[in-house]
């Protein structure tokens, strides 16, 4: 991790959006305050501590630590909603990545995917080899003009956003993604990582069950990161690369810049935080669950109105 089918400019999106989430919570330093006696977190710890949750892979555990009780909640309701009534193994037309799981689970998928990826790659290069870095920055166009019309995004984030996309773009143009070993390699990884426990009877990525699909996503992640540095990006260097400057700190309000690099571009995006019943919160993190739970909610609120309206 599907949900209804999205435009690929919006899955890379998301992605794109998902990075920069996550490294507005990898700060590095820590404060402790006391209000009225009680000790309570600091921002930078709380953020310390949702790292740590995402190095583990647990990201059950991040979604319970970053968001409030009621919000973490809903998430999980809404989870259910999307995802448990209409089982993806019932599915007449599996989604991309469910066939490409049921394509890794198959005997001898190593060497079955290895025989007809080679020749692809050979034909791919050949062709359009010498143009990758006219697609990439076609690709990179596209991406552009998605977070300048997303409404969503303030303007700072929309540069961060687009920021994160030129650091990316020599990377994209100069890997090594026609390499016949590299690809054998990737192969491999991939069919050892649906080959885990956690996805080896899985038809999907998406079960009903919130904390399952966690731990699904985990082990799908830890496979991808692997395969991202065989071509020469580590998001663990990344992540790992991020500290935080504190800019305001007004209970119960802070904001924070936090600087990462990427390949050795220096980047940064910054972050506001909201303290709520003696826990610090990512307000950006938690409006967008919110924002989700509506849009899920809409469509059902709008079925009922047309059901009572048919009815009478």
């Amino acid at each position: 991790m599907l949900a209804p089918h999205r435009h690929p400019t919006r899955r890379t999106l998301r992605r794109l959006l998902l990075l920069l989430a996550l490294l507005a919570l990898a700060a590095c330093h820590s404060r402790d305050q006391a209000t009225g006696g009680d000790r309570i977190e600091s921002p930078e710890a709380t953020v310390r501590q949702s790292l740590a949750l995402l190095r583990e892979g647990d990201f059950d555990g991040f979604w319970r630590h970053a968001l409030p009780p009621p919000d973490y909640a809903m998430l999980r309701d809404d989870w259910h909603l999307a995802h448990g009534d209409a089982p993806l193994s019932n599915a007449t037309e599996p989604t991309p990545i469910d066939a490409t799981l049921r394509q890794l689970h198959a005997p001898d998928a190593e060497e079955a995917i290895d025989a007809q990826l080679q020749p692809w790659l050979a034909n791919t290069q050949a062709r359009y080899g010498d143009q990758l870095p006219l697609l990439v920055g076609i690709g990179r166009a596209i991406v552009d003009r998605a977070v300048a019309n997303e409404p969503r995004l303030s303007e700072a984030q929309k540069r961060d956003a687009t920021a994160l996309v030129q650091a990316l773009v020599p990377w994209a143009q100069q890997a090594p993604w026609f390499d016949p070993d590299r690809a054998r390699r990737a192969v491999r990884i991939a069919v050892a990582t649906a080959g885990e426990p956690e996805l080896r009877d899985a038809d999907g990525l998406h079960p009903p069950d919130f904390a399952q699909a966690m731990r699904r996503y985990a082990v799908a992640f830890a496979g991808f990161k692997r395969i991202l540095a065989l071509y020469g990006l580590s998001v663990d260097q990344v992540l790992a690369s991020a500290h935080v400057v504190p800019l305001d700190y007004h209970p119960p309000y802070a904001r924070v810049r936090i600087e990462y690099e990427v390949l050795g571009t220096p980047l940064s995006v910054e972050a506001s935080l909201v303290l709520q019943n003696g826990r610090w919160y990512d307000q950006d993190l938690v409006e967008s669950v919110r924002r989700s739970h509506r849009e899920l909610a809409a469509p059902a609120a709008t079925a009922s109105a047309a059901t009572v309206a048919t009815d009478d």
